[in-house]
């Protein structure tokens, strides 16, 4: 039997990171093959007008960060697009299914992890949507799970909160691997209260974990899983 393959599709740079490295990482420790996804540039929504130059310096730096975060728990090859951060909804949803649809065809993954319906960012909900797009259960369609992961600073700021997982994964020996992953993305990184901080990722996972008798846990929400 093949190794299965795995598929992150993210909207931003550290999302791959923050919804499902622990459950990924621990994935590929048993002989998966991962692949990363990030369709946006990020960066860009943080001035008042888009304007790439004025961000190269800072997106060069961030796509350093990208390589090396993914390095951390073997990932085998990230591949990304530069669609407008936070602008997903200027895009037609074509061309960002179009995105996600190139890369499955070329990796042809069993499973894939994206974001969650109802985040509060605007981009993870249409990347969810260009996924379940891209992945339309026809009858030669590869993907046969598809897993939606919160993404902290997004999932738990929406109101009234639907994020409701079925389906718990033990990263008890890999969440250090996470946190790992997540300090390379130093520009992207907050200090705790901030939910996007290495302490943020430990208190989730530890809540996660108690809910399910576990010391540690990432949580999903089942979007498809064909047997």
């Amino acid at each position: 039997m093949k190794n299965k393959k795995i598929l992150i599709v993210a909207a931003h740079p550290d999302d791959e990171v923050l919804g499902c490295f622990g459950t990924v990482a621990r994935l590929i420790l048993l002989g998966y093959e991962a692949y990363t996804l990030i369709l946006g540039e990020g960066k860009t929504s943080r001035d008042k007008t888009r304007n790439v130059s004025n961000k190269a310096d800072e997106l060069k730096t961030l796509n350093n960060e990208i390589l090396k975060a993914n390095e951390v728990i073997g990932i085998k090859e990230v591949f990304t697009e530069n669609f407008a951060d936070n602008r997903f909804d200027s895009i037609d949803l074509l061309d960002i299914v179009k995105a996600v649809d190139k890369v499955k065809n070329l990796i042809k993954p069993d499973i894939i992890f994206t974001h969650f319906a109802n985040d509060l960012n605007i981009d993870h909900r249409i990347t969810y949507n260009a996924v379940l797009t891209a992945t339309r259960p026809m009858i030669d369609e590869c993907v046969r799970e598809i897993y939606s992961f919160e993404a902290l600073s997004s999932t738990e700021w929406n109101y009234p909160q639907s994020f409701a997982p079925d389906v718990f994964y033990d990263i008890t020996q890999t969440l250090s691997l996470k946190q790992k992953a997540m300090s390379i993305y130093a520009s992207e990184l907050r200090k705790y209260p901030h939910p996007r901080s290495i302490d943020g990722i430990e208190l989730i996972a530890k809540y996660h974990g108690m809910r399910v008798g576990l010391k540690y846990a990432e949580a999903f929400k089942t979007v498809r899983i064909l047997r």
